[in-house]
């Protein structure tokens, strides 16, 4: 006899028909031509819309990224954290810094700026950067720390209004660095962005599908230039590292 109700089709609740999902979500579109040359239309507006903050950040950045063999001598390098796995530099991170030794033991700059997240006690960036760049060669008298880098355009004021810097050559991933430069540059810094290498992996593929969004703030901090989540006095560091013997 089967089950009361198994030969007959109920429908789902909340609102679903029973054709993938409910009937609210599903895009309906115009019946009429017009109605359809319309909504294409305003698909192609929206996408131009999201793509041209970053058409903007790859026009104002042409010819400020290069390699590390490229990047030209500058008295200060800027790394940007990228996250910690278990209290050290991730490996995304590990090549930024792995670039900025490059750069040092080259003579290609005199001090690393490492800026990051130390925002709670049990997460901090900046020393597991520090940390990091000793091991590989980098005297600790010649790395300065900035622990309120909580985003690219916070770390680009910072550095400019509390460490002093001018001129930078900046390090991050390549589907990073263009956002660092333009932000650096809209924050008044003079800079050069070294894009790293790394494995195309999740991480790669998602850093580089955020950059797309990440670009529409950017054009925004560039616009209307906010202040950091923290700003404070004026530090000395870059200057007493920069005085420090080599």
């Amino acid at each position: 006899m089967g089950r009361p109700g198994w030969g007959r089709r109920l429908r789902p609740p909340g609102g679903d028909d029973g054709r993938g999902g409910p009937s609210w979500l599903r895009l309906r579109l115009p019946r009429t031509r017009r109605g359809q040359r319309r909504a294409v239309r305003a698909a192609m507006v929206l996408c131009v819309l999201a793509l041209t903050p970053a058409t903007w950040l790859f026009v104002t950045t042409d010819g400020e990224t290069g390699t590390v063999a490229e990047a030209p001598k500058a008295e200060v390098a800027v790394v940007f954290g990228a996250g910690l796995w278990k209290g050290d530099p991730s490996p995304y991170l590990a090549h930024r810094l792995d670039a900025a030794a490059d750069l040092y033991r080259r003579g290609r700059i005199e001090v690393v700026l490492v800026t990051g997240d130390n925002s709670r006690e049990e997460y901090d960036e900046p020393d597991a950067m520090r940390a990091y760049l000793t091991k590989h060669g980098v005297p600790g008298r010649r790395i300065v720390s900035d622990y309120a880098g909580f985003d690219t355009w916070d770390s680009c004021v910072r550095a400019k209004k509390i460490f002093g810097v001018n001129r930078a050559v900046l390090i991050s991933q390549g589907f990073h660095i263009r956002r660092a430069v333009a932000l650096c540059d809209a924050a008044g810094i003079s800079s050069y962005g070294v894009g790293v290498d790394a494995k195309h992996d999740a991480t790669w593929y998602y850093g580089g599908a955020r950059e797309v969004f990440a670009a529409g703030k950017a054009a925004l901090d560039a616009a209307f230039r906010p202040d950091p989540h923290f700003l404070g006095p004026r530090e000395p560091g870059v200057d007493r590292a920069l005085a420090s013997p080599r």
